[in-house]
């Protein structure tokens, strides 16, 4: 009993080492997301050399290339978390994260170096998803062996709010930058700011993370001498615990991934490549729903601690699979209610051999896409515009048709590359002017923006990130013992949001590239959340309360 009460009153008196924690991992959350925040100009600097479908493409591929490592970051360091602690893990993670942050700002551009610089670039997000698979589960794991019986759900829903933090304060700090030096400056060189801004920021964070001491329950495995010496083997080569982190995935992490990248990055990506929304104005709005939203993270937490994990996680994945849609199309008539007005007046359709119609994707930057259908998709996807495909007889030329006027496309298979670019362009202003005329905007006019709706609209999205990702941690933390649970809940968590969600920006925009329909990429996010939805009410257990010591 004695012992119980000495545990109890160390891990209470440990707020400002768990707050130290969570600022730690925010600097961290900052550094990951600049990338995806400025997912735009890494396309502009570094894949200049292919096309422009193709380019933002890759410069999606290689903002995925960090999330792809992540199980693998996870698999390294939550091995040293387990075998070596968990203070002195995240220590080497936060180092690696920062530094490859800040040479991401140094890095030369395709027009100085060619391909090295894509490549180096790629090598840097690597890096940074490695330290990010093993900084996650270590906050989280510190935590909540932090914290005191009934409050472990808020104590780790603080650490839930530091990737939501970091995501506005990166959008803050290019937001700051864009306006002092004005958005020709920052198209040219001023972006790598905020890459190098990361330097003072790890400077600051290792200060803090250097105070911190190492979790109550590692150091009572220590001095018993019950630290896992396999924490590989016992995580995963025993099905007793393989069957959990198969459960922990399909059931929790897979579903809480997708609807957080949705709501956040998703959101972002939506308004400012589909939407044609002014690039600082989709930052300014979406971090105020960021604000409006982090409190409820701590909220279901709290919650979770009174009603249980599963109830909360599952009912958010459930809403966002039911209401996505919805959402997404009321987000499109708020924030460009032109370009909804003309699809409804005037839908679009293109009118082509199948046959002709390839996906726009070419890694080598060699293809000319010159068959009337693909002159055609690639206009309309450059233009931002939504379309349905019908097919036609083999070997016709492809049409579009903007409301009742049909506008034939270009066939330039048989032109030179000179004459096949000057027609093309030709063309492309031909169609311009039709869907000018039939009403659809070239860029979202910021007067006309319902400021307000795209807000609530934003938050709503957020408030079911809050639903799904507040408890995570909790659920995650009492699913594994203490002696392998950095490594064990570590691989789930990164597989589900290094993967399901890490890829869901470029799967997403593939799906739209080939269909053109701009609200088919939901289908990804809905369809995992969905099996997350069935998979987790039948099979996952509900832990809370369990204990956590042993």
């Amino acid at each position: 009993m004695a012992d119980g009460m000495a545990q109890e009153k160390t891990r209470g008196g440990n707020g400002m080492v768990i707050a130290g924690a969570s600022v730690g991992t925010v600097f961290e959350w900052y550094d990951f997301y600049l990338y995806g925040s400025l997912a735009g100009f890494i396309t502009l600097h570094f894949f200049s050399g292919v096309n422009e479908t193709t380019g933002y493409i890759f410069a999606l591929l290689a903002f995925a290339a960090g999330f792809a490592v992540r199980p693998f970051g996870a698999l390294v360091f939550g091995r040293l978390g387990d075998l070596w602690g968990r203070k002195n893990t995240f220590l080497v993670t936060m180092l690696l994260m920062g530094l490859s942050t800040f040479a991401v700002g140094l890095l030369p551009g395709y027009d100085q170096i060619g391909v090295a610089a894509p490549v180096l670039l790629i090598i840097m997000r690597l890096i940074q998803g490695l330290a990010l698979g093993g900084e996650y589960g270590g906050a989280a794991t510190y935590v909540a062996e932090h914290a005191p019986p009934g409050k472990r759900g808020l104590y780790t829903s603080w650490i839930q709010t530091t990737a939501t933090l970091g995501l506005f304060l990166s959008l803050v700090v290019i937001l700051l930058v864009r306006t002092l030096l004005g958005e020709e400056v920052f198209r040219a060189w001023a972006w790598r700011i905020p890459f190098l801004v990361s330097a003072l920021l790890l400077g600051v964070s290792l200060w803090i993370r250097l105070k911190l001491n190492e979790s109550p329950v590692f150091q009572k495995m220590i001095d018993e001498g019950t630290t896992s010496k396999k924490p590989l083997t016992e995580s995963f080569g025993q099905w007793s615990n393989l069957k959990l982190v198969f459960l922990a995935l399909a059931g929790l992490t897979a579903g809480q991934a997708v609807v957080w990248y949705t709501g956040q990055f998703y959101a972002l990506f939506f308004l400012e490549k589909m939407l044609k929304l002014d690039g600082a104005l989709a930052n300014t709005l979406v971090a105020f729903a960021l604000i409006l939203g982090v409190p409820f993270f701590v909220v279901f937490g709290w919650l979770s601690d009174k009603i249980g994990r599963k109830p909360i996680i599952m009912l958010g994945c459930l809403l966002a699979a039911l209401t996505y849609f919805p959402i997404f199309k009321a987000l499109t008539a708020a924030a460009n209610p032109a370009l909804a007005a003309a699809t409804a007046s005037s839908p679009v359709t293109v009118i082509a051999d199948p046959a002709g119609c390839a996906f726009q994707f070419d890694p080598v930057g060699k293809t000319a896409f010159t068959s009337s259908c693909d002159v055609a998709k690639s206009a309309l996807a450059t233009a931002g515009v939504s379309y349905a495909n019908q097919a036609a007889p083999a070997g016709t030329l492809a049409v579009v048709k903007v409301g009742d006027v049909e506008v034939p496309s270009l066939d330039g298979a048989s032109l030179s590359k000179t004459e096949f670019a000057a027609a093309k362009t030709a063309w492309t202003k031909t169609l311009a002017a039709e869907l000018s005329r039939a009403g659809y905007p070239a860029k979202a006019d910021s007067a006309l923006v319902n400021k307000p709706a795209v807000v609530g609209l934003l938050f709503l999205l957020m408030f079911y990130v809050t639903m799904v990702y507040g408890p995570i941690a909790a659920a995650l933390v009492e699913m594994f013992p203490a002696r392998i649970r950095y490594t064990s809940m570590s691989l789930p968590y990164h597989i589900g949001n290094g993967w399901f969600g890490g890829f869901l920006p470029t799967t997403a925009f593939a799906m739209v590239a080939a269909t053109g329909n701009i609200y088919y990429g939901l289908w990804y996010p809905i369809v995992i959340a969905a099996v997350t939805v069935v998979v987790g009410v039948f099979f996952v257990k509900e832990m809370r309360g369990a204990n956590i010591d042993d």
